[in-house]
């Protein structure tokens, strides 16, 4: 009886995952991914993952469904050093992402010897994700930028490698932000998903405060979605660091996208990433960086800033408010685990830990 039960059960487990695998439009193989880069998640526990050098992105189902988010708990010290030893050759972590649906982090890495390892996190556990034969789906950027390095001298530089820098899952279609083919290489991309249409995407223009002028040649780093007057937005952080917004809607209604500039975060930075979280009837944006710490950035009124359109001398800031959470400190990644709590990769000399920390 008990082998009857189990083997039911698998049974229902595989007829599961094949039906969202069908839904979906995915084929069991292994990805060709080339360069492991941002992840996040869309529905039914499909991760995205971005593949800068391809120029594509793959939707690949981890089967993770199970689960609960507001009970998930994860504290593991040296995560790099879990992945190696559960993917089989040491590891660099590319990105970490939290299924919403389960609570579970999933990592993205190279390990050596290995090439791209995805791996789960539950708990103080790591397992390996195999990539051999897994249901996935691949989307090819349109617009891709020539792999080759271009430029002179110091500007000397590949942008296919910044291809895609940042994605994210915004009704029923996958938002990927980074570097296109043309003059103004700066853009935004909108992949409906099934990937069973053309690609949609725009140049993307911003006015840079510190720079005291318009740009269309610098990348988004990192990104999150927000609602503005019902309609989805996206905030966007860039090198140096202006905080823009413009409406998903734009992308695939215009060839060109002149952004919003709402702060100034302060110069010689780097956005590293983001995510948006509700406290006390208040929404926040909280956005780690390379050497301003981690602020706390006001969204009141956010529809109504005035726009940056003027030089913001000094290295000074302008626009919505923040405050610098300092207690967090070398905090690399952070993804939201709950109404409550988010989890944070912190540097640790050479190994990256993962912690569970409560919400600003």
């Amino acid at each position: 009886m008990r082998r009857f039960l189990l083997a039911l059960s698998l049974g229902l487990l595989v007829c599961t995952q094949t039906f969202a695998a069908d839904i979906y439009g995915l084929t069991a193989g292994k990805p060709d991914i080339k360069s492991p880069g941002p992840i996040t998640f869309g529905p039914s526990g499909i991760l995205f993952i971005g593949d800068p050098m391809g120029a594509a992105v793959f939707a690949v189902q981890t089967g993770d469904t199970k689960g609960d988010a507001s009970m998930a708990m994860h504290e593991l010290d040296a995560l790099n050093l879990a992945v190696g030893e559960a993917c089989g050759g040491k590891a660099q972590i590319k990105d970490i992402a939290v299924n919403p649906e389960t609570g579970n982090v999933f990592v993205l890495a190279t390990a050596s010897g290995k090439g791209p390892v995805l791996a789960k996190v539950s708990g103080g556990s790591v397992v390996a994700v195999p990539f051999d034969n897994i249901p996935f789906a691949k989307k090819t950027l349109s617009n891709a930028p020539d792999d080759a390095v271009v430029g002179q001298g110091r500007r000397k530089r590949n942008l296919r490698s910044s291809s895609i820098t940042d994605l994210a899952w915004v009704d029923g279609e996958v938002i990927v932000s980074g570097f296109r083919k043309g003059k103004a290489p700066s853009g935004v991309t909108s992949m409906v998903f099934p990937f069973n249409k053309a690609d949609r995407g725009a140049s993307l223009e911003i006015y840079h405060g510190a720079h005291g002028k318009s740009e269309n040649t610098s990348a988004i780093q990192t990104f999150v979605p927000f609602i503005i007057n019902g309609e989805p937005n996206l905030l966007a952080g860039f090198v140096c660091t202006p905080l823009v917004r413009f409406p998903v809607s734009a992308v695939e209604s215009s060839d060109k996208i002149q952004a919003t500039t709402i702060a100034e975060l302060g110069n010689r930075n780097r956005p590293l990433d983001m995510i948006v979280y509700e406290k006390g009837g208040k929404k926040f944006l909280l956005l780690s960086n390379s050497a301003r710490g981690i602020m706390k950035i006001s969204t009141e009124d956010i529809e109504d800033q005035k726009a940056i359109t003027e030089r913001v001398g000094g290295g000074g800031v302008a626009g919505q408010s923040y405050e610098t959470i300092e207690s967090w400190k070398d905090v690399v990644q952070l993804d939201k685990l709950n109404d409550s709590h988010a989890v944070v990769l912190v540097k640790n000399g050479d190994q990256l830990d993962l912690k569970t920390v409560e919400l600003p």
